[in-house]
């Protein structure tokens, strides 16, 4: 029993020395190439040419005249010709409320001119009676007096009741309503039945002819922003398709709540595809560009043109805010090498800020890689792999590549097999007494096992690199300890 118990422990104690010595030497894993979203980088356009950098919001459409239409009395609507998105001309009537009491009041008041317009004639009459007989000395000079009182008291109550009349009668006609101009219904704000008040709004009518677009723009921008400016718009409804328009209006004041200013532009060109409440973007180009404006300075400036051209240009790169980072107090971006693919943090120079975009004026050279997003989770030097955004504006749609099973054989997995070489499974060993499970006795190789050795087990596994199986632990210990 001594002699099996010692051959047994020379084996157990060989076998924990060829595990640890094949935990030792296993190779490290190589550090996992992280995914980062990124893009080269180009000059704007108009930087080419001297610019600053192209301004672009977000638009809509609107007309350049809208009005609300409604009713100047109030009444009972009782009557709709019109609906939401019809085409109307001036003069066509629209709605029309109940005309009863206007019918009546007009007619009152017809009533009234006509009893004024009597009381005057006979006042007349008595007036050139009574001057007849005041001639003749057979009337007294107060009775003529009298009488010509009440031919002036008649004739002003002719002239009221007659200005009465025509107050009937346009009330009668403002309970049609009329439309004022050419036009386009954009809102239904009363139903026919409906009562409704003096002023209150019963259609939007936007006016044919001129269109804009409006825009919001920061206080930070308005010194980009020039009355005449060129700008390019453009309509998710309508690709492909590009629109002129020129700055028209720049609101002296801000906006009470979002602190921005309203800016509109007006269009230019065929605008028949163009509806009301459309949204798209509007390019800002800066003021000295296009044909236009080329014209407006005329021939006298082309010496000054030719020397501006002359002069080293500024390049200026527009990245998302996202991309920016920071290196101590100055702005910079990850930057990807091109020989190794790793992260660069390279100090840029910022001229402006919005919301959604910042512009670079130095720092980086036409087709630098740049890490658009993520930057505060990646670090200098380490090996990436650039995908491009889901949607970049040129249609691409990628992702990172998938996973090659070949590129993992010198992983991790290679540790596994080494210390399943080196220590058999405790399944396959646990019944057999010669040759006990090393998981089992590694904490304590002199000592007796311990009556729940699983602790111990689950350490030594950790160690071996392969997983314990506390099921199997109790049966080696009671084994180990009735051969003692």
């Amino acid at each position: 029993m001594r002699r099996a118990i010692a051959g047994g422990t020379t084996l157990f104690a060989t076998t924990v020395a060829l595990a640890l010595a094949a935990c030792g030497h296993a190779p490290a894993p190589p550090p996992a190439v992280a995914v980062v979203v990124a893009l080269p980088v180009h000059p704007d356009a108009d930087a080419r040419h001297g610019g600053g950098g192209n301004v672009r919001y977000p638009v809509e459409v609107t007309a350049r005249y809208s009005n609300a239409m409604s009713f100047r009395v109030p009444g009972k609507l009782i009557k709709r010709n019109v609906r939401l998105g019809d085409s109307v001309k001036q003069g066509q009537i629209l709605a029309q409320l109940d005309p009863i009491d206007a019918q009546k009041q007009f007619a009152s008041s017809k009533a009234t001119l006509d009893a004024a317009e009597h009381r005057l004639l006979y006042a007349q009459q008595q007036l050139d009676r009574d001057k007849a007989q005041s001639e003749a000395n057979l009337i007294a000079t107060n009775q003529l007096e009298q009488t010509q009182d009440s031919y002036t008291a008649a004739l002003a109550g002719r002239d009221q009741a007659a200005a009465q009349l025509v107050v009937a009668r346009n009330n009668l006609q403002y309970n049609t309503l009329v439309a004022d101009h050419d036009g386009l219904i954009t809102s239904e704000n009363a139903d026919t039945g409906q009562v409704v008040q003096a002023g209150q709004a019963v259609y939007g009518l936007a006016w044919n002819g001129d269109t804009d677009v409006i825009l919001d723009a920061a206080e930070s921008e308005l010194s980009r922003i020039t009355i005449g400016q060129t700008a390019r718009v453009t309509f998710p409804a309508l690709p492909g398709r590009k629109f002129e328009a020129r700055v028209r209006e720049i609101a002296p004041a801000a906006d009470a709540q979002s602190r921005t200013f309203r800016v509109k532009l007006q269009m230019t060109g065929s605008l028949e595809s163009v509806r009301l409440g459309m949204t798209g973007d509007a390019t800002l180009l800066p003021a000295s560009a296009g044909p236009a404006a080329d014209a407006a300075h005329g021939s006298a400036d082309a010496p000054a043109s030719a020397a501006n051209l002359s002069a080293p240009l500024q390049l200026t790169f527009t990245l998302p805010a996202t991309a920016i980072f920071h290196q101590d107090s100055s702005p910079a971006v990850w930057v990807i090498t091109g020989n190794d693919s790793t992260l660069q943090l390279r100090p840029v120079k910022v001229s402006s800020y919005t919301d959604h975009t910042t512009v670079v004026t130095s720092g980086l050279n036409e087709g630098d890689v740049v890490v658009l997003a993520g930057v505060h989770t990646v670090y200098a030097g380490q090996k990436v792999k650039a995908v491009r955004p889901l949607f970049d504006g040129e249609g691409n749609i990628d992702g990172p590549a998938p996973t090659n099973p070949a590129s993992n054989i010198d992983a991790p997995a290679a540790t596994h097999s080494a210390a399943s070489i080196a220590a058999p499974a405790p399944t396959n060993s646990a019944p057999s007494i010669e040759a006990p499970a090393p998981t089992n006795s590694a904490p304590n190789m002199n000592a007796p096992a311990s009556p729940n050795p699983a602790p111990a087990a689950r350490s030594t596994a950790k160690r071996a690199g392969t997983a314990p199986v506390p099921a199997n632990a109790p049966q080696v210990a009671r084994a180990t300890a009735g051969a003692q």
